[in-house]
């Protein structure tokens, strides 16, 4: 039982109402009264419901909620005082971090803070005689101007075994500091030295732009490996880095578009020209993680891929299937997968292109070489299996049957793998028009891509329907149906905030209003909803990460739970999209239900006493329209499921 629940079942809300000095009476399961917040002395438009632990005022402020929002809107108090106050009352000790969680988040401060000064040690180095080389290098041959080297932090690690340690440790830091930031290496011996030397030192930072780790190229030609990041650390994860994006984000959301090259320089020489939109996985296969990153940036969910074309990496494109290719300017294996990233396009729900780069060229050598031709193979990106079966084309003879029939071999099953049967069909019409076959010959792989594809939507249409299952046989054990749907909606869209845009949007094509405060009635829920909506309407944090940092402690649990009760749900953003549409109906059909009920008491009740029941028949009309635009709502939902 969470903190928020134990308050709750030990504070009887109508003891807390009836102290307050409203006088309630017992009218079947409720009991009603003149509301306390706002005056009225002729009709009792004010309703308890004692086993739920609700309220709600049907006249002039048109207000509810449980016990936290109660004495809120009474005193005045925000979540945290309302929190305080009733557990004290209830006799609830609140949790607080434990000790070693606040020494853990002080120690990663305190490991960002000298990140930070390491950062500005190593660009400081750049300017001396030893970095001399390495400046030069960023100038001449990478064409860098020293306004970009200034904004982009670039330094220089020296040739020593000890520098770092020895300059760090005289200003306070410890050996073992130096260690958990990735700065040291230990030899089998216990021996510790410093991991960077002579390198070109390029700061790597999190999407909000604190310090996490290092990328550092080697300066000497013979040296191994070329490129070298900072290990595991606290800070430095590098599945869930993305080197610029921190630079990246705004030009990202406003030309909805992500571009993602391979390495560092490849991002910071477009950024240089003025192409904001770009970033860089940290030497490793790109994942689902970094790309969901992306997408949390990008509302149209619009990625390129500009993969750097050296003979190695056209031949795993070529392959166009789960092909590794060793890039010389990575420290470990980069994939291009093409039925990886097909299943990572389905599940985002993304937009996900190729760009073919010219001539051998990386992209900061296109960006320097012409800046339109850059923005132009942008604009040409292709989706994966065009590519894929483009690359497969080139220098072959397409006439030869044995060479059509491998090339198909291989693009078919990408085709089968693509879950929407416009895109199949469409794509398969390609493949038959670039080999000069009838589209007939390729019926096996026709039927494959529609066993798959079916396959894929009964899967996604039995988790659809387990999930409902779920909230439906949840809200009959539940007092309160209304508390378990809104628990539903609020597990679908904090791990996915990004979808309330989708969702008003899909609100307002069914004449509703957008997702509100208003539609949760307990607050613990309207407190989660509202760290949702904020997250979405700041510009400093990712919207996770400004969830994670703002979310009161005493709520991080529920959240939690949250989270694991729809971890099943199918993760195509679709999907989710149509279950969160579903259950926000379903919650204001429940409450709209319950009110619509209880107004037909007090009207019914006003008429018996010979009072005027004008100001309640008005909302139950209103009412019964709103009823009824929700159960269009649904029918039109129903429709598109058919189709």
């Amino acid at each position: 039982m969470s903190t928020v629940d134990e308050i709750k079942s030990r504070i009887n809300i109508i003891d807390l109402v009836s102290e307050s000095g409203v006088q309630l009476r017992r009218s079947g399961r409720t009991q009603t009264g003149f509301c306390p917040f706002h005056d009225n002395t002729r009709t009792p438009a004010f309703a308890v419901w004692e086993e739920t632990g609700t309220w709600k005022c049907f006249g002039e402020c048109n207000d509810g909620g449980d016990i936290f929002k109660f004495v809120m809107k009474k005193e005045g108090w925000d979540f945290k005082e309302a929190l305080r106050n009733l557990a004290q009352r209830a006799g609830v000790e609140l949790k607080k971090y434990s000790p070693e969680q606040k020494e853990e988040r002080d120690a990663n401060e305190n490991l960002r803070i000298m990140l930070e000064e390491i950062a500005l040690f190593y660009h400081q180095q750049l300017k001396t005689p030893a970095g001399a080389k390495t400046l030069e290098y960023l100038r001449e041959k990478r064409g860098l101007s020293d306004e970009t080297i200034e904004a982009f932090m670039l330094g220089y690690s020296p040739n020593s075994w000890d520098m770092v340690a020895k300059h760090f440790t005289e200003r306070g830091h410890t050996e073992q500091d130096l260690m958990d930031a990735g700065m040291l290496s230990e030899n089998d011996s216990g021996k510790r030295y410093d991991r960077f030397r002579d390198r070109l030192m390029i700061p790597i930072r999190d999407a909000r732009g604190q310090m996490a780790g290092f990328g550092a190229r080697t300066m000497d030609p013979e040296g191994i490996p070329k490129y070298l990041n900072s290990p595991q650390t606290s800070l430095f994860d590098k599945s869930n880095l993305l080197y610029g994006l921190d630079r990246a984000k705004k030009a990202i959301r406003t030309l909805d578009q992500a571009v993602i090259v391979e390495g560092y320089l490849d991002v910071i020489s477009p950024h240089q020209a003025g192409f904001e939109n770009v970033v860089a996985p940290m030497g490793t296969a790109l994942g689902e993680g970094q790309l969901r990153l992306i997408k949390r940036y990008t509302p149209g969910n619009h990625i390129v891929l500009a993969l750097d074309p050296d003979t190695a990496g056209q031949k795993a494109i070529l392959r166009g299937l789960d092909a590794a290719r060793q890039s010389l300017d990575r420290e470990s294996e980069l994939k291009f997968d093409a039925r990886g990233f097909l299943r990572h396009e389905a599940r985002l729900q993304a937009d996900l292109r190729v760009a073919s780069l010219p001539d051998g060229l990386d992209p900061d050598q296109v960006v320097l070489r012409n800046p339109d031709e850059w923005k132009e193979i942008i604009a040409n990106a292709k989706p994966i299996v065009t590519h894929v079966m483009q690359s497969l084309a080139v220098g072959r003879d397409l006439n030869d049957a044995k060479v059509k029939t491998d090339i198909a071999s291989q693009v078919l099953p990408l085709i089968a793998d693509l879950p929407n049967a416009i895109e199949r069909e469409t794509f398969r019409q390609e493949l038959a028009r670039m080999l000069k076959v009838d589209e007939r010959a390729l019926i096996g792989g026709k039927a494959q891509g529609k066993r798959v594809g079916r396959r894929q939507s009964n899967s996604h249409q039995i988790n659809a329907q387990k999930a409902t299952s779920q909230v439906q046989n949840a809200g009959v054990a539940a007092l309160n149906p209304s508390k378990k749907i809104e628990e539903y909606c609020l597990g679908i869209l904090i791990p996915q905030p990004d979808l309330l845009y989708r969702l008003d949007r899909a609100l307002q094509e069914f004449s509703l209003h957008a997702l509100g405060d208003e539609d949760f009635g307990y607050t613990e829920n309207q407190v989660l909803f509202q760290v949702v909506r904020d997250s979405l309407e700041q510009d400093e944090l990712d919207a996770h990460e400004y969830i994670s940092q703002n979310l009161p402690e005493s709520l991080e649990d529920l959240a939690e739970k949250l989270r694991k009760e729809t971890i099943d749900l199918s993760s195509v953003e679709e999907r989710l999209l149509e279950e969160a549409l579903r259950g926000v109906i379903k919650l204001r059909r429940t409450v709209l239900s319950d009110s619509l009920n209880q107004l037909q008491y007090f009207q019914k009740e006003a008429q018996e006493k010979g009072e005027s029941n004008n100001s309640y028949q008005e909302s139950v009309m209103k009412h019964m329209r709103m009823l009824r635009t929700l159960d269009e709502a649904q029918r039109l939902m129903r429709l598109r499921r058919v189709q």
